[in-house]
This record gives C-alpha cells, structure tokens and sequence, in this order.
C-alpha cells in the first residue's frame, strides 16, 4: 500500500494497554497487521456459567442474598450439639428447596443463553479470505475482514464499512429498527471509489486503510478516513452498516468489518438496565431487619432467664439434671440458651417468605400476558410483562409521563389541510362552496384522472386539485418541492403499483399528498431524483442533501432543473424557517402564521416549505467548500453545519403542510377515569406548543371549566422564574377566596417541599415550553417548577428533548414519594421509561426500541387503565393481603415457644415436634396463603374500572404499611398466648376417659399443633374475599393433609420402618379421641377467631371503605339483574361512534368531554367515607334511575359513563 503525504509516517499509539483506545486503525485483508492491535473478537458470551463453574459460582451469587446467608448461618449453627434442639433438617430442607428452585431457574435461563449464544457464534458468514468467499463462523470474524451480505440478511456480525454492493452507484437499503426503533427503510452509499470493486478478485485487492473514531455508543455519526492510492476519503454514517441492520431491496452488498463484538455501536449501547425495587421490596427488607432485632431480643430475654433459673433452682438438681459438657457456669448455660432460642424461634424470618413473593407475582404476570382484553386483534399484540418484580406497583402509581405522538395519538399521519401563497386549502366544502360542518362530508377528491395516485389517499377540498389542473405555478411549485424535498424510498413491485418507504410518517403522507395531485416521485439514484409532473416523466440532478437533525429542524436539497438552473428546496419547523425567509416575504409570512395557528388550534402538525435560487458561480464555491468541510479530521460536524446555515437563508416562502395525527382509539375516556383515579398526567412531548395544547383539549387533560391554563414561555431565567411565581400567586389568590382557613405561606412551613396541591382549590394546567423547561430544572429553580407543576391537574411540556423527559421524571422521583410510570412508543422515549419506576413501551409505528426498554408493554394507550386500576389494584391488595397473613400465622406458630420457655425452666424446648416444624411453612399453610396472593380480589375487573376511586389506598399506601405490620404482629402474638396458655390451663386439671392423667408433653404438643392449624386456616377463610375452587381445594386440603401426616408419623408401621425417628406410636390417635381436647381446640379457635369477627363486623357498620360499599351495591345490583339490564341495553343505544380525534361521539362522547359528569362523580365519591352506606347507595340508585329514564335519548347512554 502507498501512503499518502496526508498520512503521518510515525502514528500514534492506537491502545494503550489497560487504558482507552485512542482511535483505529483498520487496514483490508490484513489479519496479522490488525491482530496487533488486540481489538475484540467476534464471539459473543452473554452465559454466566459452564458445566463446572455452575454449581459453585451460581451458590456463590445466591448467598450474596442476606436471607439465604442467614439461613446458611441457622444450619451451621443446628449442626452443632450443644446448642440445637432441632434436627438439621427442619431448616436444611426449606434452605435447599429454595436454593434448588432458584438454581433451576438460574440453569434454564442460563441454558438459552448458551443456545442463544451458539446460534449467533455458529452462523455461516461469507468472508473473503486469499481471495475467495469461504463459510466462517460468526465468532471467526476478524476486524479488516470483507464479509458479502446478502438481502434480507441481518447485519449481526459487525459494524461494516459499505464497501460496493449490487445497486447502481453503490446503495443499498436497510431497516434499523433494532438500533433507532424506526421501521422505515433508509439508504446507505460506498464512497465511489470503493462502489466500483464489485468481483471478489477487486476486492481481494483492496488494502486500504481506514483510521476512525474509537469504538462508541452514538448510533448517529460516525467519522472516519480511508487511505488508499495515495488519496485520502472521508467516511461518515452515511457509509456504515451498522450491527443490528437489515439489508432489504439490495441483492448484494460487501463490507469491511470495522468494529466487531463488543465494539460495535448496538453492544456500546445495551448497557445495563436500572435494577427496579417496589416500595412494598424495600418495606420488606426493612421490617425483615425489625424482626431480626426482635428474634435477638426474644433471644436475649429466654437467655437471662435461663442463667438466672440455672442459677436458682437449677444448681439444686445438678444430680439427675447436671449441665451438659464443657458448661461450667449458669452464665455460659445462658450464652448457648441464647443461641438455641434464636435456632427455635428463627421461622419468625422464614426463608419461604421470598419464595413465595416470586411465585405470586409470577402469576400476576401470567394473568397481564393472558388477558384478552388487552390483546390487539388488529396487530395481533398481546400484553406483555416484561418483568416480574414490578407489579404490585402498578396499583400505586401517582405520576404518569406520556408522550404524544405513537401513545396518545396513533402515529398515522393524514395530509390534511395546506397554505399555498397566502390560500388555505383543506377545509370541507358542502355543494354551495360553504364550510361544511361535522358529519355533513361529501366525497372526498376524484383522483381518477391519475394512474399512479394511491388510492387510500383522501383529501376532501377539490379546490386544490383545480388549482392544480389550471396550472397554478405556486401550487405547482409547493407539489414539486413535496416531491423533491425528502429521503423516501420508492419500490416499484408492479408497474404503476409506488411503495414508498419513509423514515418517517409525517413525509410518507407529504410525498404521498404529491403523488396524488400529480407530482409522483418515481425513483432515485444518488445523484438524481424522477418526478412525473402531471404525467411527464422529469428527471432532477440531485446535488446535495442538506439532511434533517434535531438541532436544524429542517431538511433542505438542492437540485439542477432540466433547463440548468439551480435551486434549493427546504421544509422545516416554522419556528425555525421564518427567520430565515427573504424581507420581501413579509405579509406572505403574516397570512402564512396565521394559517398556522389556525392548524395548530386544530392539533395539526405543521411545516413550512420554501425555495432559494443559487448562482452557478456561487454554488461551485459553496460546493467546494462542503466537499473540504466533508474530509475535515476535526469538528466536522461544525463546518458542515456553518455551511447549511449559509446557504439556508433568503429563502422564498412557498407555503405550508399540516399533516394529521389522530387520536388512539380510548384516550380521552382513559385520562379522565386515571384523573379520577387521583393519578396526574403529565404530556412530554417534543411538538410545538399549540399541537401539544389542543392535542390536551381532544383528550379531555385540559378542559374549558379550568380555572387557568398556566403557559410559561420565558427565554431566561429570570422570565421562567417569574411566571411560575404569578402562577402560583393566582392559584394562592384563588384558594384564599374560596377560604381555605390557611395562608400559603402557613403551608410553606408546614414541610420541606410544599404540598401546595393541599392548599389550592380550583383546576389548574400548566403548560411549559422547552427552552423555558431548561431554565426550570436548573437546580435552583426546580424546586419552584415542581410545586408550580404539582398544584395543576394537568402539565404538559412541549418541544422537549429525550434526555429533558428523562429530568423531568427524575425531578419527581427526587422530591415526590409517588410511584412514577413513563409511556411512550419510540427511541427519543426509552432513557424516561428507564428512569420511571415503571416504565411502559407502546408496541406502534415507531418500532420496538421502547418496548424493549420496558417494563410492561401492549399496543394502545387505552390498555393503561386496565393494566393499572385491575392488574395493579389487584396485584397490590394480594400482595399487601399475602404479607399480612403470612407474619400473622408465623409470630402466632412461633411465639408459642417463647411463652413455653418460661414453662421449661428456659431449656430451648420446643412445644411442637420437629417435623411439624419443618412443614407448617411449607406444606400445612403454604398453599392457602398463595392461592390467595394469586387469585384474591375485593372487587370485579368491572367495579374497579367503574370506580377509580378504589385505586387511591394504593397511591396512599394503606393496605400495608408499618402501622398495618404491627396490627398484624400484635394480632398473631395475641392468637400465640390464647394458643398456648388455653390448652395449658386446660391440661393442668385435665383427665382422660380412663381418669388417667391428660397432661403430657406429646399430647399437649398435638392439641396446640391442632388448634393452631385450624386457627391460621379459619383466618384466611375470613381474608379471602373471592373463592375459587383452588382456594377451597388448598385450604381445606391443606387441612386434611395435616391431620394424614398426623396420623402417618404417629402410626405403627412408621415406627417399625423407623424406630428412632417416630417413638410416639398411637399418640395423635389417643389425644384426639379425647372430648376434652377437641373442646380445647374449638374454644383456642372461637376466642382466637371472635375478636376479629366482631372488630370487622362494627368496622362495615360503622365506617365502611369504599370496596364494602361496592361491594353491597353489587349485591343489590344482583337482586334487580332484570331491570339492570333492561337499563343497559336502552343506555347504549346509538352510543358506539367514532372514538378518533376531534370526532364527537354521540351521547357518551359528549358527556365525558364536557367534563361535569367527571367532576360530580368525584364529589360525589369523596363524600361516600362520611356517609352511611345505605344513604351513599340510595344517591346512586336514584342517580342511575334518572339517567335508565333518560336512555332513549342521545345523551342518556349513562351505564357506560364514568362512575368513580
């Protein structure tokens, strides 16, 4: 190879070992010159274990966890004599059930990793090696190697320097949905000189250099050099093929791997999730280090006991009972009493507690994957969680950031309605020529007259067209520039039959509106562009693409007309194209920004559109000069974007687009029952701020009857300081009128953060724009912008960048205690779902990039309501329910050993028997409490959805906290002394049938064993709020099973099999043939069970919550089903209408978007705690009877309006 003077004969060191790398060097069909540089390889290993490292590495990670390290702990110390009164086994046995459970887990995961793994390595590749293309492995290919690719074919191997390929002048097309989440199909050219090594003997040939950037995550740019024939030739990302790609439309194609594995853009930005913790895990683990603390206490009090009762009285029986070896003294009798206790009383923590939670909330996953009513016929897309760890959460959510376009609106974009030289085009006309109203559309435009129009397409104003057809030369222009002005790709399958693929939705519908009206974009090649004009085929030199990226906000081409005159062409944001049009477009701009605003009102995205003639004298320098600022080493971004700038100013305003996004199906009705729901919506949205605004208005998050809508538009920092601040002072203002009984500045002091959301009365919104949200999360001004924010019923933020939504999520997260949830549907979206404690991707039009970021995912918006008010709600009751009942039933079975401890002289004897012991958690109680956690529920999917006021204990977390774990402790430790002092005082007089004694250890130990299954079994028939077969299968069978196991251990051909192990042969048949011990137990179970009978019994008479209410209301409703249907069916009459964006839906749609019946129902339901239940239900039946009396007309569709 020769070098060229360009390149420095001495280079610099490329990788310093154990530091970064500098740059790269990579030269062709050259393995040993690049194994120098020690890049990485191509094998990928995403396995954590192998047949031998699995079995100590995997227990080695497991006991990372404190729980299993304690329980190893508790083994170790039942190993040893002196100290356990336990067989090992009682904790080795649920140690290794977990342990093997979770290793099961691990193994099977791991396994597809392995699978997963060899599938990658082992693909065949087609690498040119000594000249011919031979079948490599994957994990075989090298940096400098030359792969062919071939159609339909992943890039998976590396990240590839397009080097020639099948198409003309070098292009091919790819999909990069796996990198960008975009489906749409962009191109990628060789550099010319390489576009013409298209035979392997060429390419065998190639031994350029190419020195570029170090390996890096930023998907979007990429610089580099080729050095080869003494010439010098600068790569950028239009010349890469990036790992993850798909080659469509492209036969062929060969490239040169530039960076491999690791090093590859998709590996440099898979980094690692945020691990995600709900509220109720960390809860856990602190109330698990409280109990530790109590076991200690426990501990240390039977430990003093025991050296003090050694001490007095057990010195005097140191003949029959001396001390066991190697204990000299009443203290070191207590130092090992200490220990054993902590051994007998260690189920207080039980290792089950863990496995259980998983098992629980993998059902509740199962149950979002299965539910049909969150299944998308129409994209055949399912729900999906995506983690397990997440789902009680789901029922506290008090903060959700959504974006807009793809989540709340449907990402079909729809030409509708344009300004060309000072007209507007667009709106419906009726047969007079006049504004038609809604509903009153006649047919849409005949495109007939045009063979190659789409015929999906439909524009409703036949003006245009005749504009078209008179030949109008600014319409003609505005068409010509839709046509020229973009990066479409068209695919021709038949003739006349167009597909075109866009990178975005937004130019698919503007070139396709060009196609319509005549002006039909045919196919391109690098340097041309084929337009047929009215039905003339037009070709068009293309010259330069001056490309679209979010800081220009604007895309520009320039273009040689047939006749040699040059032009550029531009469409971009209005905000940004204004101020760069020549003075003498002054009142075109004036009626122009007024159409605008008049399509924003309408929630229309817009863009504007002008042109610039260039001097052939002026464009050969400008040319130049961009072919010099292309090649440049450093800040060549910078040089090129100067360049844009110069030539993009002066432009002649053509007009502008205003292109539809409508609504998804649901939206309006799913914000306002989440509203009701007490949960805030907040829109994060990068649309300009009247989009984003009307946009609120159609989703019914801003309404007329607000008090104010707050917009905070300010450029400095002192501008966006004092708006929020009169902000808030009108929302003190109003609040002080309406009497609150408190000033503003009384709450000021009342907390660190103010809660000015307790002190405002009214309906406020606030509405912020970008550059004024940069200032707002400064960090001496956030702290306003959130009390500001918090205080209004809907924020929406507009022209927001990816990384602004992500702040303000983590705004929230810093300051407010709620759980937050983050929705969106595109890449810009993925860092806020990460952020969010919930993070929710949309299955849309934008690809899969936030889906697979996500935590839950599903295809429309409107699955949020039920994904939270059924499955959240759900999860959180059974989880908060499962927690409750299982320390209940554990202190209840283990505290009956601490009040035995001072029966027995403090010697750490147990009160059941060992294998009881080993499976009460496991086997006696274990499946009753998971059949619970999994299929519990207070209320129907239909009541929840009705009622969104029933998700608010979870928001407000009542259902377990750290006063409901001690009503439950002090409730198990009551059930301990009943358990254990009745059957004692029982005994003590007690006799058998025979008049022999009653009173033995055996016997008493079955009778408390007994009564405290029966017990603990009772109770959770009391908690179960909705039976199943499986939970009367479990609990009674659980039941059952213990008086077989019972009787089995105490059986005599158990302890002929076994002598040592079972002595007590007949003891269980003995004690319960006894009345006197049945008794015991029906009167341990009757003042055990009472207390909590009658404590919920005057709670529901007294001060019923809102699910006992809904409950009762729908056992009346089960009474009148007869009539309640009648009313059903007359309240949906003539309902089911378009549920689309600024589409009025008849009846239904009018009463949810007017807003009153959304805020009656949530006064009405705010006062429901305070009135007597009966009262609340006579309100509602009368209100549903004036609305069943109504049903006939259009806005009597009542039973299916929001009820909260």
């Amino acid at each position: 190879m020769t070098v060229p003077r360009e390149m420095p004969e001495k280079w610099p060191r490329v990788r310093v070992r154990g530091g970064p790398e500098e740059e790269r060097r990579v030269r062709a069909n050259a393995r040993e010159y690049n194994e120098r540089f020690q890049y990485a390889s191509n094998c990928i290993k995403t396995s954590k274990y192998n047949i031998v490292t699995f079995l100590p590495v995997n227990l080695f990670e497991q006991f990372q966890e404190v729980a299993n390290t304690y329980f190893l702990f508790l083994l170790i110390l039942q190993l040893i004599p002196q100290i356990s009164s336990l067989s090992w086994f009682t904790t080795i046995v649920p140690l290794v059930l977990v342990l093997t459970i979770t290793a099961v887990k691990d193994a099977t995961d791991d396994y597809f990793r392995h699978k997963s793994d060899n599938q990658v390595n082992n693909r065949e590749s087609q690498v040119l090696i000594g000249g011919v293309l031979r079948q490599e492995q994957w994990m075989n290919v090298r940096v400098g190697d030359i792969i062919k690719l071939e159609n339909n074919q992943f890039v998976a191997q590396a990240d590839l320097l397009l080097l020639s390929s099948s198409e003309p002048h070098g292009l091919c097309y790819i999909e990069t949905a796996e990198l960008d989440g975009e489906t749409n199909m962009k191109v990628r050219q060789a550099i010319p000189v390489t576009a013409e090594l298209g035979d392997t003997s060429k390419l065998a040939r190639f031994d350029g250099e190419v020195v570029c950037e170090s390996p890096n995550n930023k998907l979007d740019k990429f610089g580099g050099t080729l050095y080869w024939k003494e010439n010098k030739y600068p790569l950028s990302n239009q010349n890469m093929l990036l790992r993850g790609c798909v080659l469509r439309n492209t036969e062929w194609c060969f490239g040169l791997v530039i960076f491999a594995g690791p090093d590859t853009k998709l590996m440099q930005n898979s980094g690692r999730t945020k691990f995600k913790r709900t509220s109720i895990d960390r809860l856990m683990n602190t109330l698990v280090l409280w109990i530790f603390g109590f076991l200690v206490c426990m501990g240390v009090i039977l430990a003093i006991g025991n050296a003090i009762w050694e001490h007095e009285v057990g010195v005097c029986f140191q003949i029959y009972l001396p001390w066991d070896e190697g204990v000299h003294s009443a203290f070191f009798s207590g130092f090992l009493s200490f220990w054993s206790y902590i051994i007998i009383l260690n189920t207080v923590v039980p290792i089950s507690l863990y496995v259980s939670v998983e098992v629980i909330r993998l059902g509740h996953s199962y149950f979002i994957n299965w539910d049909k009513k969150m299944y998308c016929a129409k994209r055949r897309t399912p729900a999906e969680a995506r983690t397990t760890t997440l789902n009680e959460e789901l029922g506290q959510v008090e903060y959700i950031f959504s974006d807009k376009t793809g989540t709340l609106t449907q990402n079909i974009m729809v030409f509708s309605k344009c300004s060309v030289n000072g007209h507007s085009y667009g709106d419906v006309q009726d047969v007079l020529g006049h504004k038609a109203e809604l509903g009153e559309r006649p047919e849409p435009v005949n495109f007939s007259f045009n063979p190659l129009a789409d015929p999906r397409f439909q524009f409703w104003d036949p003006s245009l067209l005749e504009a078209v057809k008179l030949g109008d030369p600014h319409v003609h222009e505005f068409f010509r520039l839709l046509s020229l002005c973009h990066t479409v790709m068209s695919e021709e399958k038949s003739e006349g039959e167009l597909l075109y693929k866009a990178q975005s939705p937004d130019e698919g519908a503007l070139v396709t509106a060009a196609r319509n009206f005549g002006f039909v974009f045919r196919f391109r090649t690098p340097k041309t562009i084929t337009v047929h004009e009215l039905g003339q085929a037009i070709t068009y030199q293309l010259l330069a693409i001056l490309d679209f990226n979010n800081i220009r906000k604007r895309m520009s081409v320039i273009v040689r007309c047939p006749e040699g005159k040059i032009r550029l062409y531009c469409k971009g944001a209005d905000t940004i194209l204004l101020e760069r049009l020549h003075p003498i477009n002054q009142d075109l701009t004036s009626v122009t920004a007024d159409h605008l605003n008049e399509y924003a009102a309408e929630g229309l995205r817009t863009l504007v559109l002008a042109y610039k003639d260039l001097e052939e004298s002026y464009y050969r320098d400008w040319s130049e000069r961009l072919r010099w600022a292309g090649s440049a080493s450093e800040a060549r971004e910078d040089c090129l974007a100067r360049l844009y700038d110069e030539v993009e100013h002066d432009m002649m305003l053509l007009g502008a687009t205003a292109i539809e996004d409508k609504l998804q199906q649901g939206v309006p009705e799913t914000i306002a029952i989440l509203t009701l729901a007490n949960i805030k919506i907040w829109v994060l949205t990068g649309d300009k701020q009247e989009t984003a605004v009307n946009i609120g208005y159609s989703c019914k998050m801003l309404t007329d009857d607000m008090t104010e809508v707050f917009v905070v538009t300010g450029h400095t920092v002192l501008e966006v300081r004092e708006e929020l601040r009169k902000a808030r002072e009108k929302m003190m203002d109003a609040s002080r009128s309406v009497g609150n009984g408190f000033s503003y500045e009384e709450k000021l002091s009342s907390s660190k953060l103010t809660s000015v959301l307790e002190a405002i009365a009214g309906e406020y919104a606030l509405v912020i724009n970008g550059h004024s949200l940069a200032h707002a999360l400064e960090a001496d001004m956030e702290v306003e912008f959130l009390e500001t924010a918090c205080a209004c019923k809907a924020v929406i933020c507009c022209r927001v960048t990816p990384l602004q939504k992500a702040q303000v999520v983590e705004l929230v997260k810093k300051y407010k205690k709620g759980v937050t949830l983050a929705i969106g549907d595109g890449a810009n979206d993925v860092n806020m779902i990460k952020t969010a404690h919930i993070g929710v991707g949309i299955s849309g039009q934008e690809g899969i990039q936030a889906v697979l970021a996500s935590d839950y995912s599903f295809s429309q918006f409107k699955f949020l309501q039920r994904l939270l008010l059924v499955h959240g709600r759900w999860s959180y009751l059974r989880m908060c329910k499962f927690l409750c009942y299982f320390f209940y039933k554990n202190f209840a079975f283990t505290m009956v050993h601490f009040w035995f401890g001072f029966f027995c002289g403090f010697s750490a004897q147990t009160v059941y028997d060992q294998y009881f012991i080993t499976l009460y958690n496991i086997v006696y109680t274990s499946l009753p409490v998971l059949a619970m956690g999994v299929f519990d529920q207070d209320v129907p999917e239909q009541r929840s959805m009705e009622y969104p006021k029933l998700y608010e204990p979870g928001q407000l977390n009542l259902l377990f906290n750290k006063r409901e774990f001690f009503i439950c402790i002090a409730q198990g430790i009551y059930t301990s002394v009943l358990m254990f002092f009745i059957p004692y005082g029982v005994f003590a007089d007690a006799t058998r049938d025979d008049g022999a004694q009653l009173a033995d250890y055996q016997s008493f130990a079955v009778t408390v064993a007994t009564s405290l299954v029966i017990v603990v079994s009772v109770q959770i028939g009391l908690d179960t709020g909705f039976w199943t077969a499986i939970n009367h299968f479990f609990i009674w069978g659980s039941l059952a099973t213990y008086f077989a196991i019972l009787f089995t251990m105490h059986s005599d051909g158990l302890f002929r099999m076994f002598p040592n192990q079972f002595r007590f042969v007949g003891n269980a048949q003995n004690t319960l043939a006894q009345p006197t011990v049945w008794l015991t137990i029906a009167l341990t179970t009757v003042v055990c069970i009472m207390p909590v009978v009658a404590f919920r019994f005057l709670k529901l008479d007294l001060k019923p919550e809102l699910s006992d209410t809904v409950r009762y209301t729908q056992l009346v409703r089960k009474k009148q089903k007869t009539q309640h249907r009648c009313v059903r069916r007359a309240g949906r009459v003539g309902s089911r209408r378009s549920g689309y964006a600024f589409s009025h839906q008849e009846g239904f749609g009018e009463l949810i978007m007017s807003g009153k019946n959304m805020r009656l129902s949530s006064l009405a339901l705010s006062s429901f705690a305070s009135r007597p239940s009966t009262s609340w239900i006579e309100t509602l039946w009368k209100k549903k009877g004036s609305e069943g009396s109504g049903a006939s007309s259009p806005s009597g569709t009542a039973d299916k309006t929001l009820k909260v």
